[in-house]
């Protein structure tokens, strides 16, 4: 027999719950339209309670069949957040919220786990007062919260890159949900858990990069409108964060309310400095991932999805380099801690299925394909982010082929109604309608972990080719394309590179799957 303290909400209520089913009214009748009962809700702890975490949670206490029960942060509350705008997130606080004088006279950029669980108690008590809200509990450390919150469905994670896999994996253990942002971690070993861990134990899962499939895309190509597909160039604007050329060496005191500690998780000890926290962490190789898994998540996996690509079998990376002076002396710097401003890299895909051999380019830090001709016949140049399919006779830009006779051709062809305007995709939700329907045990979503697997494996990798061609790049020596064993999960050609694979850990964070 389950001990009574380990039987979770629904296992309690579910006898209950046939023998009055005759007698129970319509929700509508209770609560009102849109109106979901205690007992049909995602209950769910928010991790991550930073600039994006916040954005996010705004936009999730408002759906109905969500109810946040606890926040966890290492940020007990804190001001000195970086954000891309300086009152943007109080803003949109005050406008969730219908209190125009929220946070007044709190100067710099707050968050942390205090105001996340204002924000939200004070949403449901004004929104939700009908369902007898008791409030959110509060934690810094996420092991606890995973220990003391037994009656829970799901977790959402927001926290840095390097904690992903540590905290989705623990959660996937205890049999919950779990509601992730990009990457799924930022080493090759940990995606490999986290996937593993994913599909042994069943859970639902969604990453929230997911956005709609590239479907009239793949048909274009599938009906030879660009002819035999050849590559693909897919570029962002990023980073919109300043990467670091040097490892900081002065030893400002840790803010007051801030677990540094819990903030490192599976990290090697170091002293705190604020370059390596919020906004910033995605550009350091421990912490981060890099511009390729902030948006590279959201731009690559459509295309991974509508290629049908398995993970690449070569990966090369060009970066930008830097320079210092010692001693009257300009010498090119070494480095092997920090993203490079600008990189491009190179997956080759081995031909699959109905899909012929594929090059797949990746461009960040203002690099990006030039114009092609095709888009010059329309008086146009390439735009800053975008994605380019280029066949051995015509051109993909986005949605469109290019020229836009062109498309008008294939819609007449066809017999394709002209677009109505706007922009495709799911927007900023990443999915909602699906990962709620698979949270309360309803189809996998579309979004899940192992969809992800091998557009966030070949990220990664990505990151290792970028971090070893940077360490060793000099005047006489460039990094090879490194030559990648799946199966075996090794660079067969540099054995060098291979450390770049997983992580050190620190005494008491060794992770582990299922």
């Amino acid at each position: 027999m389950v001990p009574k303290e380990d039987l979770n909400r629904r296992e309690f209520l579910a006898p209950a719950a046939a023998g009055l089913a005759l007698t129970l009214v319509p929700r509508h009748v209770l609560g009102g339209p849109g109106y979901v009962a205690p007992s049909d809700k995602i209950t769910l702890a928010y991790i991550g309670c930073g600039t994006q975490g916040t954005r996010e949670m705004l936009r999730l206490i408002a759906t109905p069949e969500v109810q946040i029960t606890a926040v966890c942060d290492p940020v007990k509350d804190g001001t000195n957040y970086v954000d891309w705008d300086k009152t943007g997130i109080r803003d949109s606080v005050r406008k969730v919220l219908e209190n125009p004088n929220w946070g007044a006279g709190v100067g710099g950029i707050r968050c942390g786990r205090d105001m996340a669980k204002e924000i939200i108690e004070t949403y449901y008590a004004k929104k939700r007062s009908a369902e007898n809200f008791k409030g959110v509990a509060s934690y810094a450390d996420f092991r606890e919260l995973l220990e003391k919150e037994k009656d829970l469905d799901s977790v959402k994670i927001m926290t840095p890159d390097h904690l992903h896999a540590t905290i989705s994996i623990a959660a996937m253990k205890l049999r919950k949900n779990v509601l992730m942002h990009k990457p799924l971690a930022n080493r090759v070993a940990e995606v490999r858990m986290v996937v593993d861990t994913a599909r042994k134990t069943g859970v639902a899962t969604h990453l929230l990069a997911w956005r709609a499939p590239l479907t009239a895309v793949r048909q274009m190509i599938l009906d030879g409108a660009i002819g035999t597909l050849k590559e693909v160039h897919n570029w962002t604007d990023r980073p919109f964060w300043p990467q670091q050329l040097a490892l900081p060496v002065d030893r400002p005191p840790i803010p007051a309310n801030f677990d540094w500690n819990l903030w490192l998780g599976p990290e090697q000890d170091r002293s705190y400095h604020p370059n390596y926290t919020h906004a910033v962490f995605r550009g350091w190789y421990d912490f981060g991932a890099g511009s390729i898994a902030d948006m590279g998540n959201y731009s690559m996996w459509p295309i991974f999805m509508a290629l049908d690509l398995p993970v690449p079998n070569s990966i090369e990376a060009q970066s930008s380099s830097s320079c210092e002076i010692n001693d009257q002396v300009s010498t090119i710097k070494m480095n092997d801690f920090a993203f490079p401003y600008a990189n491009r890299v190179c997956f080759k895909f081995a031909a699959h299925g109905q899909w012929p051999a594929i090059k797949l380019y990746w461009y960040d830090g203002g690099m990006r394909p030039f114009t092609p001709d095709e888009l010059l016949e329309d008086g146009k140049s390439i735009p800053a982010t975008g994605t380019l399919f280029v066949g051995d006779k015509g051109v993909i830009l986005n949605n469109e082929i290019i020229p836009a006779k062109k498309m008008q051709e294939y819609r007449a062809s066809k017999g394709l109604p002209q677009p109505q305007g706007g922009r495709g995709g799911r927007g900023g939700g990443g999915g909602e309608t699906e990962w709620v329907a698979a949270f309360k045990g309803g189809p996998a979503s579309q979004g899940n972990f192992l969809n992800a697997a091998n557009c966030s494996e070949s990220i990664a990798l990505a990151g290792v080719a970028i971090r070893y061609g940077r360490k060793v790049f000099n005047e006489n020596r460039c990094a090879p394309a490194l030559l990648w064993d799946q199966q075996n999960m090794k660079v067969t050609n540099i054995a060098e590179a291979n450390q770049y694979l997983t992580r050190e850990y620190r005494d008491g964070w060794k992770l582990t799957g299922v």
